[in-house]
């Protein structure tokens, strides 16, 4: 897929609206995924999509093929959603968790025999809940930074320059998330116990 993007910068760069268009499809849902990862609803990570793509075009001409094409988009994602989220009153950011993108939670209630009791269904559904609320209480930059290292598998180092923090800080605020998480969860590990 490197090999793609790469043909499709070089012509996207040279005018060529069809291979941006052709970026934008390869790479529209784990931006979506990202973006509603960061801000919690559909609505706000639509238009953190836009606002990345639009960016992404703009920018296309400071792209430098060091890194991948995904990362450098990935780090604009972030920064839009930050950028979302930090705009929005703090009400509104304490309203994290709308229903999620079709197919985003589904595997939080299935088994993996692929039977789900009415039980498991009432877990998964109260564990949703309950990891949306803790989510919503993060700060911008823990939200992100815990994101980026539990939902999307990144390194610390990754983080601390998407975030622009040190090791140490980066370390911090995915320490604090994980904390708040536990703390948020606690009340229902009890009851997963039972159900096994």
């Amino acid at each position: 897929m490197e090999d793609a993007d790469v043909a499709a910068v070089r012509l996207a760069r040279a005018g060529d609206s069809s291979a941006f268009r052709a970026l934008v499809e390869r790479h529209s849902r784990p931006v979506f995924r990202l973006a509603y990862r960061v801000t919690g609803n559909q609505q706000d990570a639509e238009d953190v999509v836009q606002e990345t793509f639009l960016r992404a075009w703009r920018q296309l001409g400071r792209f430098e093929s060091r890194s991948s094409f995904s990362t450098w988009l990935h780090r604009i994602t972030v920064n839009c959603a930050l950028d979302h989220v930090r705009q929005r009153p703090r009400s509104a950011q304490l309203a994290y968790g709308d229903p999620g993108p079709e197919g985003e939670n589904a595997s939080l209630g299935a088994q993996a025999d692929g039977v789900t009791s009415p039980d498991r269904l009432a877990f998964s559904a109260e564990v949703r809940q309950r990891v949306a609320s803790a989510l919503g209480e993060l700060s911008p930059a823990e939200r992100t930074a815990f994101v980026l290292r539990h939902f999307e598998g990144h390194s610390i180092e990754e983080i601390g320059r998407t975030l622009g923090l040190r090791t140490s800080a980066t370390k911090h605020s995915i320490f604090r998330a994980v904390q708040k998480m536990r703390r948020a969860l606690e009340p229902v590990t009890g009851w997963a116990a039972s159900l096994d």
